[in-house]
């Protein structure tokens, strides 16, 4: 277990923004910071991260909660995971205790995946480095490929022994489980047959140079091995099978260490294989990922997007593997991303041309070449319909087609008048295509819907309209009143209630200097009022002991006792507001009062206004106990008119009119 020392250093070191800027790309908003959501496939950014509060939320799907919290949702990391990626991200070194055989058991499957593939991970590094057969053959063949040995060490890169159990036994020797080995993929199980009833086992990347694949955060999720024999039988490349924690489809090679380069530079090159990336990375261009010899998927572009808007695809020089590299342009068009392309000079691909140039050429000549899609699709298709009308005809409709798949009108349009110019075609003829197309999709998918709704039987009612829950809003004012300023010491005006000469009631003022939750806390049990929600009630309870045993409470700290459900409870009570904020008044000479300055107010108003909401319902309850017959209902109308004064004077205190 983490040492809770550990555990305090690490909250109170982490800044929330750096973390979760590694995963997305952050713009300012006023105070907080605004990106796209990591969860939802949304075009209008709805996640918000606040560096004052060290809390984001997500509006898109509900979630929120802390720095741990976002890694636990978006890495499916567990808890002690978590906390460790932060204490190596920012150099705190982690006391721990010794896990029991039974906490070791109790590790769920996909955590076990995790701890296989990284001892996988440097059992093939070590191998590469400490082996003489991993030093002859293995590290020979990167150096041939020009990897310095700082690269090889940077991308974790291995070999695999010529063996059928080399790595499989040394696994099993160290106590991992055979289960969790043939899950990742990395050893092969066969049964033995019949008559024999036993297993035989081999190790899938046998004699292979490897590439270890990693997950945004670094985990490993799975390998990719190249052989260096020219068995004809073998594939050249091998990648782990699906699983678990690997799924290819949603994985970019290199994203690990290429984020925060794709993020400062704001565009991400796009290449085929392992050692294109790795290459261009050691010739200084660092924002670069692959889709790994996989076609592109809306999973991969949706990583990319939420780090930059700009993808430049980098092509080799065959010409012949082009057209069938379409299909990515258009996928990347759809999900509102801006996109180059940029091909090499024949006979040449990313690797080599990175390897026989220097960077500043390297660089230059991906600036120089890159073509906006439009422009690189016309020419590309131009020159295959070369002067067949038919074909040019077609041409022009595939490139309309492309375009038509932008979000964006005003890009779409921009498209349509550069293709009419490229293409020879007059504006109004593309704009009726591209028009077309719209009403066959919208025709197309009315069919749809029209055998959805036939399929099931849709009752259509008229949409309800949802009564406010004033008590359950009042309460969770109060939560955020306690959270944000609970130990903030404040002058509160108090109301006494007393008899003046004449016999009536009025609330008379009276001073009172106290912090905020001690004010709370007082009014609430002087009134014997008891929050009504479980959620609200826990974390009010909660909060008040802490806030009168710490002096140095912060909601960072509070929430890392917290369960997931809690901690995203608190994030939607502290982010909800933020949704709605403007901000830059000040350039339009308006200065708006902050919510801070109102502290004592807001707290006052908020219990006198949860205190009339009560009486209102207490003099309900009373008026329907009237309507029973053949009851004394003099004490019962005594107590409404006792009610209705009191509610009288407390909404002349809040300024407002009862009719």
């Amino acid at each position: 277990m983490i040492s809770k020392s550990t555990i305090d250093q690490v909250y109170e070191t982490a800044r929330l923004e750096e973390v979760i800027g590694d995963f997305v790309q952050l713009k300012k908003s006023g105070s907080n910071f605004k990106g796209l959501s990591p969860f939802t496939d949304e075009r209008t950014p709805s996640f918000m991260v606040s560096p004052v509060k060290q809390i984001w939320k997500d509006f898109s799907s509900g979630k929120g909660g802390n720095v741990v919290a976002f890694l636990m949702e978006h890495e499916h990391f567990t808890y002690p995971e978590a906390i460790k990626y932060l204490a190596k991200k920012y150099n705190i070194e982690v006391e721990e205790t010794e896990q029991s055989q039974e906490e070791k058991a109790q590790a769920n499957e996909r955590e076990s995946m995790f701890l296989v593939s990284e001892f996988a991970a440097k059992y093939f590094e070590d191998t590469l480095w400490e082996s003489e057969p991993g030093k002859a053959i293995g590290l020979s063949y990167f150096k041939e490929r020009g990897f310095t040995e700082e690269t090889i060490k940077k991308f974790g890169l291995g070999y695999s022994l010529d063996q059928w159990e080399a790595f499989t036994q040394g696994a099993l020797d160290k106590g991992y489980q055979l289960d969790y080995l043939e899950k990742t993929g990395l050893t092969i199980v066969k049964d033995g047959g019949l008559n024999t009833g036993d297993t035989k086992k081999f190790d899938r990347f046998k004699g292979r140079v490897m590439f270890p694949i990693h997950s945004m955060s670094g985990r490993v999720l799975g390998f990719g091995g190249r052989i260096l024999t020219s068995d004809k039988k073998a594939a050249k490349y091998l990648n782990s099978p699906e699983s678990e924690i690997y799924h290819k489809s949603k994985v970019l090679y290199g994203i690990y260490l290429a984020k925060q380069a794709i993020a400062k530079e704001d565009n991400c090159y796009l290449v085929e294989g392992y050692t294109d990336v790795i290459q261009l990375y050691q010739r200084g261009i660092e924002n670069v990922v692959a889709s790994s010899g996989t076609a592109l998927t809306p999973d991969q572009i949706r990583l990319i997007n939420r780090l930059t808007k700009n993808i430049t695809v980098l092509f080799d020089g065959d010409a012949a593997g082009l057209r069938a590299s379409l299909r990515g342009i258009d996928l990347i068009l759809e999900q509102g991303m801006n996109v180059k392309v940029c091909t090499f000079p024949e006979g040449e691909d990313p690797d080599s041309f990175a390897k026989n140039n220097d960077y500043e050429e390297v660089l230059r000549y991906l600036r120089e070449n890159a073509k906006d899609f439009i422009q690189f699709k016309t020419s590309l298709l131009a020159e295959e319909s070369a002067n067949d009308p038919i074909k040019r005809a077609d041409t022009v409709r595939d490139i309309v087609h492309s375009i038509s798949r932008i979000p964006d009108r005003i890009k779409r349009e921009i498209y349509i008048q550069e293709c009419a110019q490229i293409m020879n075609v007059s504006e109004e003829v593309l704009f009726n295509t591209l028009a077309q197309i719209g009403k066959k999709e919208m025709v197309e998918a009315g069919k749809k819907a029209k055998k959805t709704q036939q399929a099931f039987d849709v009752v259509r009612n008229e949409p309800v309209q949802q009564r406010v829950d004033v008590q359950y809003e009042l309460e969770r004012k109060i939560i955020e009143m306690l959270l944000l300023y609970g130990n903030e010491q404040q002058e509160f005006e108090d109301l006494i209630l007393k008899e003046n000469e004449k016999g009536d009631l009025v609330l008379e003022p009276e001073q009172l200097q106290v912090k905020v939750y001690e004010k709370i806390f007082l009014d609430l049990q002087e009134d014997e009022i008891e929050l009504t929600h479980e959620r609200f009630r826990s974390i009010y309870y909660t909060l008040i002991e802490q806030l009168n045993e710490k002096e140095d409470f912060s909601v960072n700290t509070f929430m890392a006792d917290l369960d997931r459900e809690v901690i995203s409870d608190i994030s939607s009570i502290l982010m909800e507001e933020e949704k709605y904020t403007l901000h830059n008044w000040e350039r339009k000479d308006i200065y708006p009062k902050e919510k801070k300055q109102g502290i004592a107010q807001l707290v006052s108003e908020t219990i006198l206004t949860l205190r009339c909401f009560l009486i209102k319902r207490r003099i309900e309850a009373l008026q329907q106990d009237t309507q029973e017959i053949n009851t004394d209902n003099r004490e019962t109308l005594e107590e409404i008119v006792n009610y209705l004064q009191l509610n009288k004077l407390l909404n002349k205190k809040l300024n407002r009119v009862l009719s």
